[in-house]
């Protein structure tokens, strides 16, 4: 039991040699392009709210705006979050795994992940073409902006002073919100079968997702009306091709 408990800890080579490297590299792939098109919109209050606080406090030079862009505390508050995420879905699915023996398990959850990274391809076509494939779009439950529950009191609260310890918690908070790109990372990561690779997984779709929040904090709202059609079609792209390789990794694991 011990060996097997190890395993589903600190194994990086449940999908086989080299493949947590391709994993990681999809993942980064969908970080960015699910940052810019889908991030950047989602989490820009959040960013501008903490980001106008930091330049207030620290003046209006173009230092402060770089420094006050970077949101540290915040976005080591998500790596943190993220990663334990990854960790737990990348533990449970290798426990799983070897308890039954079936390799098969992984190789669904990295069909899944291809098929929900598919979906996000689709949410990125024109919108003549979304209304033809719109059941690709349901089931994923969003957090009701009118609802005031102590999650959302807890987020208030610590916007209301932002940065250092606050920002940390804040990006830890925000890690749990339930979104159909995190479920699409997520299955990925648990198909790696362990506790550090589930957990790199996540890091390096969270590190992907960073840079278009940075734009924002820059920018502001400029930033994502510079994310237009083109930004979309492309990002759309990046998840059909990271879905081929997910399901690729898939049919070679159970050839």
């Amino acid at each position: 039991m011990a060996p097997m408990l190890a395993n589903c800890l600190h194994d990086l080579t449940a999908l086989g040699a080299g493949a947590l490297a391709s994993v990681l590299v999809a993942m980064l792939l969908t970080g960015l392009a699910g940052g810019v098109t889908h991030c950047a919109g989602m989490c820009a209050p959040f960013v501008i709210a903490q980001s106008g606080a930091a330049v207030g406090a620290s003046g209006d030079g173009m230092l402060a705006r770089l420094s006050g862009a970077a949101l540290l505390p915040y976005h080591a508050g998500r790596l943190v979050g993220y990663a334990t995420l990854g960790a737990v879905a990348g533990a449970s699915a290798g426990l799983v795994s070897q308890v039954t023996g079936l390799r098969q398990v992984l190789a669904a959850l990295l069909l899944l992940a291809a098929v929900l990274m598919l979906r996000q391809a689709v949410g990125r076509l024109p919108a003549s073409w979304r209304g033809r494939l719109a059941f690709w779009r349901r089931g994923a439950p969003a957090l009701s902006a009118d609802s005031e529950g102590p999650f959302q009191r807890a987020i208030g609260r610590l916007l209301a002073r932002p940065g250092g310890w606050n920002g940390f918690g804040l990006g830890l908070l925000l890690s749990a919100l339930p979104c159909g790109l995190l479920y699409a990372a997520l299955a990925a990561a648990a198909a790696t079968g362990s506790a550090l690779a589930g957990a790199l997984a996540m890091l390096a779709f969270t590190l992907g997702t960073i840079p278009a929040l940075i734009g924002v904090a820059l920018l502001g709202r400029l930033f994502l009306r510079r994310s237009g059609p083109m930004t979309r079609a492309v990002g759309g792209l990046l998840f059909v091709v990271n879905a081929a390789l997910l399901a690729g990794m898939a049919v070679r694991l159970v050839a």
